[in-house]
């Protein structure tokens, strides 16, 4: 057992507990208070002076599947030799051993939801993992979380170009049609064979429509590239046609169109904000958006894209989004137990409950606040991966 104590304790679904103690076993929480009692035997972690907080969770990046420090062949996000690739799963790209899990979890960032890129109309599945392992095997927390698709810039710019498509945005929303329909199709039939197989021909085999049955079952969310407002409500129209879920990723122009996302109850999770406005579709890009759309009563997610904003950061980005007049409730509610609720992981992660993992960081400092916080250490499922 581990009992961390004399801390100011964050649970961040609850007021924060002044000298709180945690009392963590068999890698989860177990108890949380102010009179929490620990065994004698137990190893006590003195937070005196310091925050006591849940890991941070990244709910949209890249980490593992494009590397750090490497190039070609730590890039393995994009399989730009279709557009429509939903068979591509995110688990089978990511090495744990890019150095970038240890500059995150170093730093409080304990989960991570990461996954294809945006080359793609539809790209293939995120996955939730732990930042710290050796194989990304026993560091999933769930798989897949979602499905990726993305619009706009990037799908034109990667086949465009070879007079493939999609060329336009209309070739853009037409491919994601196809595939929808063609899924729907295959899980109508598939499910009219498993109900009466006798009266009904099983479907072949198709490993792109199998992969989207999660989605067309409402299992999953398709996972939306999309900065420009265009592009989110084109997204927004397609997937009503076909009555399945989406999460609004990047959302740059949301601070513009807030009250109609609002209207819509979709999450957003909105970033990369820190940076140049590297093309045209980020022109609108502002700190603003994070306040604009928790005013109008979003689910808000801020996120780093990593490795566009390395991992490490995403406190960093809270805090500038609070700069920009969001709350700093919001602002830690954004990079802990909002992401966890989009992804359908908040039974494990992105607060500090009994029955929870015990993921955890203690800063002297607070890091949406102070850039010269420090990180003492973080546990992740209740064992010190690191220690200042």
């Amino acid at each position: 057992m581990i009992l961390i104590q004399n801390g100011t304790v964050k649970p961040v679904t609850g007021p924060d507990i002044e000298n709180g103690r945690v009392l963590i076993d068999g890698g989860k929480i177990v108890a949380i208070g102010k009179e929490v009692q620990a065994p004698e035997d137990a190893r006590i972690i003195d937070a005196a002076g310091c925050l006591v907080a849940p890991g941070f969770v990244e709910g949209h990046c890249h980490i593992g599947l494009d590397e750090e420090a490497i190039g070609f062949e730590g890039n393995d996000y994009n399989e730009m030799t279709d557009p429509v690739t939903p068979q591509m799963r995110g688990i089978d790209g990511l090495n744990p051993m890019d150095e970038a899990f240890f500059e995150a979890y170093s730093h409080g960032v304990t989960t991570a939801v990461t996954g294809p890129g945006s080359a793609n109309v539809v790209g293939g599945t995120f996955v939730a993992v732990k930042l710290c392992g050796q194989r990304v095997d026993n560091m999933v927390v769930k798989d897949p979380v979602a499905m990726k698709i993305a619009w706009g810039e990037n799908p034109k710019r990667c086949y465009g170009h070879s007079q493939k498509a999609p060329m336009t945005r209309m070739g853009n929303a037409a491919l994601l049609r196809e595939l929808l329909a063609k899924s729907r199709n295959y899980m109508e039939e598939l499910d009219a064979w498993e109900k009466d197989p006798e009266n009904h021909k099983k479907p072949a085999y198709d490993c792109k429509l199998e992969a989207m049955l999660p989605v067309m079952r409402g299992e999953i969310p398709l996972k939306s590239h999309a900065h420009r407002a265009d592009d989110i409500f084109t997204a927004l129209r397609v997937v009503k046609e076909f009555g399945v879920g989406i999460t609004l990723d990047h959302c740059t122009d949301g601070h513009l169109i807030a009250g109609e996302l609002a209207k819509e109850g979709r999450p957003c999770l909105v970033g990369p904000t820190l940076g140049d406005k590297s093309k045209f579709e980020l022109k609108n890009k502002s700190w603003d958006t994070p306040r604009a759309l928790a005013e109008q009563g979003v689910k808000l997610a801020i996120i780093t894209d990593a490795p566009v904003i390395p991992l490490r950061y995403l406190p960093l980005c809270a805090g500038l989004a609070m700069q920009a007049g969001l709350s700093e409730e919001d602002a830690w509610r954004a990079i802990t137990i909002n992401p966890a609720e989009i992804a359908g992981i908040a039974d494990r992660v992105g607060s500090l409950e009994p029955g929870k993992d015990a993921d955890i960081a203690i800063y002297r400092g607070n890091p949406l606040k102070d850039v010269q916080c420090e990180t003492l250490y973080t546990l992740i499922d209740g064992r010190i991966v690191y220690q200042k």
